[in-house]
């Protein structure tokens, strides 16, 4: 009772958190059982017709299910790597720039990115890789035929890695960058008297520095093997690449709001929600494991 007492303020914080928690995101749960339906709205959840796991059913015999799972997965993974490489890399490189003006210019250009959202990359992108985009025309200059970016199956993949990578990397650097003023000085020195040079120094001193933090942000981040990136591929993909681009946040949207299957769509839906709660619970714990990290 003391310690109620005295962290009652506390509590008082949290409860309007609590209040939009409740209201937003447990709530609206149950929603869930529209999965099993054959959901009507007129009808409402209800007096909807029980239909059990036939939708979850119809959803595996459907020919563009597994492409479409595939699709998530090769660009949800494709992505997980490269952001964790790329800014590893950039840190690396940023920690080694002298001048700390420079230093910092350079680190708040490539960290702009992150802020502006999908809407706005995506109108940009859009204009920049279309046929007569500055992108076109400079292939043109150099005497190669224009490609459609956002409107081939051969390169609209690599174009939502790439640009996803270039938005979030400065992110990334800036998390190893603070690893890396963690590292003790007194190793510097050490390996300087031993006569390492600054390639070595930074294989054999930084980058093992920062490997705990590069394992706590990869276990981490494998809770997203199923999070392709909704808002990014909803603005720049279209019919021509569905085979390549398609993703199961798309699918979900084009089947429930637009094609009106919302028991489908619910139970797609659903089914990714669980998987990814096993993911994330595997990857807390299997972080747990390899550097002590622990939430709970």
């Amino acid at each position: 009772m003391r310690n109620a007492r005295s962290s009652r303020a506390y509590h008082i914080m949290m409860l309007p958190a609590m209040l939009l928690l409740l209201v937003f995101s447990i709530a609206p749960m149950s929603g869930i059982v529209i999965a099993f339906e054959k959901f009507v709205p007129a009808k409402g959840i209800f007096r909807s017709k029980w239909v059990g796991l036939n939708n979850f059913k119809y959803m595996f015999n459907q020919p563009d299910s597994w492409q479409v799972l595939s699709n998530t997965v090769i660009i949800a993974v494709s992505k997980i790597v490269l952001n964790l490489v790329v800014p590893v890399i950039v840190a690396l490189l940023l920690n080694e720039i002298r001048s700390r003006r420079f230093k910092r210019t350079v680190q708040t250009i490539v960290y702009l990115p992150h802020f502006l959202s999908w809407v706005i990359l995506g109108g940009i992108l859009t204009n920049v890789l279309s046929l007569d985009g500055i992108v076109n025309r400079l292939l043109q200059a150099l005497g190669m035929q224009p490609v459609l970016f956002l409107a081939s199956n051969a390169t609209f993949r690599p174009v939502v890695i790439i640009t996803d990578v270039w938005k979030e990397f400065g992110f990334g650097s800036v998390i190893y960058l603070a690893a890396i003023t963690g590292i003790n000085e007194t190793l510097y020195e050490a390996a300087e008297m031993d006569g390492a040079n600054r390639m070595q120094r930074v294989l054999h001193v930084t980058l093992p520095g920062i490997m705990p933090t590069v394992v706590l942000m990869a276990t981490l981040s494998l809770g997203n093997v199923l999070n392709a990136g909704f808002e990014q591929i909803f603005t720049l993909y279209n019919p021509m690449v569905y085979s390549t681009g398609d993703i199961i946040d798309t699918y979900v949207h084009r089947t429930g709001l637009v094609n009106a299957q919302y028991g489908l769509a619910t139970a797609v839906g659903l089914l990714k929600s669980v998987v990814s709660m096993v993911l994330i619970a595997g990857s807390y714990k299997l972080a747990e494991k390899t550097v002590n990290y622990r939430i709970f």
